[in-house]
């Protein structure tokens, strides 16, 4: 009856662990690593400077206007003599603390209503920055998105191992106790009773040494997910994949969406622009130019003025023509077109090591799809043999190296099974991401 107590106690406390464990599900990881990934927030805060940068003004469409006030003040000692003018004789002029003031405000404006349609080709550079900035996070996003579905199913992966580690322990556990039964009875030596020992440690050291390869691949994807590192929770048991993915279709998505391949593209049309932004400096400049100035001037002492105030409009335009600066816009002209052939080649490189890229993970996809179907056959074969062998074993007609034999192949098998299933789902992730689907497609 105690028994039976205990028996019950321990399956009411057990189910409570699992019921307060999290079920994270990949869908929930990925939406979390998303929200407060910082290279995301990193991206978008580029994308906002750049949004901040495409004005008009910051393109020189519009006039620059700018309002100047000066005021000066002197205090003047004032010891003059005079000649005499005839017979009269003018007396010295003394005089100490004698306060001078002036001011002078004004707003001048200057706008360029030409330079060559060098701004219009800056007000559309500034529009394909906004762009890049925009791409660049769908980039930050995809790659967060493929680490974490990569270190969610590493979790799984680590766990069916784990699994297959403590079924390994399990059947070395009925053995050591078959070894010891018979040992007591004499029916086996003390050597098997011990190797049975051996064997069960061993098995036991493996469990732990995969426990805590499980413990730290939850650590890396909470650190993914930017949460506690300790934080627990539970995956599901299996890898489920997909065995329908075209080679043909992915080149296309690649071709057409891929944000790497789009970020590239849209930096050979910035460094277009800015060739042609090189060559509208050739060209005359016109500004309009305009300003109002206004003066006073207060004098307590001296000869002329005592006090003015002025005020002048002024107004008109201007032409600036480049006639020779020492070739140096011949110059960034040719760094201009340069560089424009520089983006090209980048992108051409870029799209050819994609598409090699996709190409030998599509072979590697399919390689383990195959290798799957292989090892899935050798799984039920290798636990059938386990389980004759052990039968033998329990009856006397086998060794127990011969049953140990067997049962590493089966460990083994299962383990290369996992790691099919896992270079599948590995490989699928790779290919969705590189044709721009991971976020709405991976699962």
């Amino acid at each position: 009856m105690k028994k039976t107590c205990l028996l019950l106690l321990l399956a009411v406390a057990f189910s409570e662990q699992l019921i307060a464990q999290e079920l994270l599900t990949l869908e929930n990881a990925i939406s979390t690593a998303l929200e407060k990934n910082f290279a995301i927030k990193i991206a978008r805060s580029r994308e906002a400077i750049a949004q901040n940068d495409n004005t008009r003004g910051n393109a020189g469409m519009l006039p620059v206007v700018n309002g100047t006030t000066q005021a000066n003040f002197n205090t003047n000692s004032v010891n003059q003599e005079f000649f005499p003018v005839g017979t009269a004789t003018r007396p010295p002029l003394i005089q100490s603390g004698v306060h001078n003031r002036n001011s002078n405000s004004g707003v001048n404006l200057v706008w360029t209503v030409f330079d060559g349609m060098g701004m219009f080709a800056t007000a559309e550079r500034l529009r394909e920055i906004v762009q890049l900035g925009k791409t660049n996070v769908e980039i930050n996003i995809e790659n967060t998105a493929a680490q974490v579905a990569s270190a969610y199913y590493d979790i799984i992966r680590q766990k069916q191992r784990l699994d297959n580690l403590k079924n390994a322990q399990e059947i070395s556990n009925t053995r050591l106790e078959l070894a010891k039964a018979n040992y007591e009875v004499g029916t086996t030596s003390k050597s098997e009773y011990l190797a049975a020992q051996v064997d069960f440690n061993a098995d036991q050291a493996a469990v732990v040494a995969q426990e805590q390869l499980l413990k730290n691949a939850k650590v890396n994807l909470n650190t993914l997910m930017l949460r506690d590192f300790g934080a627990d929770f539970s995956v599901p048991d299996t890898i489920v994949f997909r065995t329908d993915m075209q080679l043909a279709a992915l080149q296309e998505r690649l071709m057409s969406q891929n944000p790497n391949l789009v970020a590239a593209n849209q930096n050979r049309r910035i460094t277009a622009i800015a060739e042609r932004e090189a060559r509208a400096t050739r060209l005359p400049q016109v500004d309009l130019l305009g300003g109002y100035q206004y003066n006073t001037i207060n004098n307590e002492a001296g000869f002329g003025i005592k006090s003015s105030r002025t005020g002048s409009l002024n107004y008109g335009a201007r032409l600036t023509m480049p006639i020779f600066d020492g070739f140096n816009q011949r110059r960034r002209e040719q760094n201009a077109k340069i560089n424009t052939y520089i983006a090209e080649y980048q992108e051409g490189e870029l799209k050819n090591q994609l598409l090699s890229f996709l190409e030998r993970t599509y072979i590697t996809y399919q390689n383990s799809i195959q290798l799957f179907g292989f090892e899935e056959k050798n799984l039920k074969i290798a636990r059938q043999n386990v389980d004759l062998a052990f039968e033998r074993y329990r009856v006397g007609n086998s060794t127990a190296i011969e049953f140990r034999e067997a049962q590493r192949n089966a460990v083994a098998t299962e383990s290369r099974l996992i790691e099919a299933a896992f270079n599948v789902k590995i490989t699928e992730i790779e290919l969705l991401r590189l044709s721009s689907s991971i976020v709405e497609e991976v699962k």
